[in-house]
């Protein structure tokens, strides 16, 4: 199964930079939709990736329309404060596409009026306007990965020093 998390006009590379050791370790396709809020180069954007941007796939795509273009008949799921249904209650299957807004102003009302049914919702106290956009990116892709039974991932660590015995 390959998930694919989209961030739709990204504006922080600390975030990205998170959201690109996630996709890393859990497998995930990372796509970035411009414009970018920064340079790919950003010593921000690198260090909180930290050296994980080689394990890390990354596809760039020039617009939203260059998305859609590509991948619009793909099972899309739009993640919004704004949305009705809760992430938990969506069963994701194979190859879907998860779609995150920019910090400051989230998706386009337009693209999720027009795609209202899979729009879903991390749950929050009222009166909070949003979840950091790294945070919420691991929560729902952590979710999706559950549905799976975190497959092909490495279930059990263990200690350096001594054994679990």
């Amino acid at each position: 199964m390959s998930l694919n998390i989209v961030l739709v006009e990204p504006e922080i590379p600390q975030n990205t930079g998170n959201i690109v050791r996630t996709c890393a370790a859990t497998g995930s396709v990372l796509h970035l939709v411009g414009p970018l809020g920064f340079s790919i180069e950003d010593r921000y954007l690198k260090r909180a990736g930290l050296d994980y941007w080689d394990e890390a796939t990354i596809k760039y795509h020039e617009s939203i329309e260059a998305f859609f273009k590509q991948h619009g008949d793909g099972k899309l799921y739009f993640s919004t404060t704004k949305a009705v249904h809760n992430y938990c209650d969506i069963e994701y299957g194979e190859d879907c596409f998860i779609l995150f807004g920019k910090e400051t102003a989230g998706l386009p009302e337009e693209l999720l009026k027009e795609n209202r049914e899979t729009c879903i919702r991390i749950p929050m106290n009222e009166g909070i306007r949003s979840l950091n956009l790294s945070n919420s990116v691991a929560i729902v892709l952590y979710e999706a990965l559950r549905q799976k039974n975190f497959e092909n991932m490495k279930i059990q660590g263990k200690l350096v020093k001594y054994d679990w015995t």
